[in-house]
């Protein structure tokens, strides 16, 4: 019987993704302010005491939901800035990263456009932190292309914090695309034609910043 630990680690782990997985889909109609533990177990098929073996409250809950959003997309945040050949490839990439990032993850996206603004502080502050430390980690990535040369901390910081939030509108974008009744083919070409050109606007604007 040596194994029981871990047979209970393991479907108290299949519990709590379960619970995550259900609160997603709930909040796919409403706000986390609105959303209660009892739906949230139902959902689940659990007791309601079964969801304080894992979270201390729907906020608590909320900021794992971030974590599980934001938290695996740090390399892909980095890639979209990694030095290229020329901007507009770098931009490309960066379109294209977004997009299937969206298409895959919508439910996700939708979370964090809601909740970034939403009315649960525990929520809204595990969002600021995730995207500062985007903002940290694209810093360091613009500081290795020669572009930056003689800009300071402070002004690669504030670039950086510019891509972040033009990466957040870029998925708000594509995350149009899907629910849109046009044709998708053409939606999501209007859609990449104007994240483009937002973002070649923040690079032209880069080139010229120490003019």
């Amino acid at each position: 019987m040596s194994h029981t630990p871990g047979v209970r680690q393991a479907q108290k782990q299949k519990t709590r993704q379960a619970l995550l997985d259900a609160a997603l889909g709930l909040l796919e109609e409403q706000s986390l302010s609105s959303l209660g533990l009892r739906e949230v177990t139902r959902a689940v098929g659990v007791a309601p005491t079964a969801f304080y073996r894992h979270f201390h409250s729907t906020a608590d809950l909320g900021v794992a939901l971030v974590e599980e959003a934001l938290g695996r997309l740090h390399p892909m945040i980095r890639t979209t800035v990694a030095p290229a050949e020329d901007s507009d490839e770098r931009i490309a990439r960066a379109v294209e990263l977004i997009a299937g990032h969206v298409a895959a993850y919508p439910a996700h996206v939708r979370f964090i456009a809601r909740e970034r603004h939403g009315g649960v502080q525990p929520v809204r502050d595990a969002i600021r932190e995730q995207l500062a430390r985007f903002a940290e980690e694209v810093k360091a990535e613009l500081a290795k292309d020669p572009v930056s040369a003689g800009w300071s901390d402070a002004d690669l910081l504030m670039l950086a914090g510019l891509y972040v939030d033009q990466m957040l509108v870029t998925g708000s974008l594509f995350l149009e695309v899907l629910e849109t009744r046009e044709a998708p083919d053409e939606a999501r070409r209007r859609a990449a034609d104007t994240a483009t050109r937002q973002m070649r606007l923040i690079s032209i604007g880069r080139r010229h910043w120490l003019d």
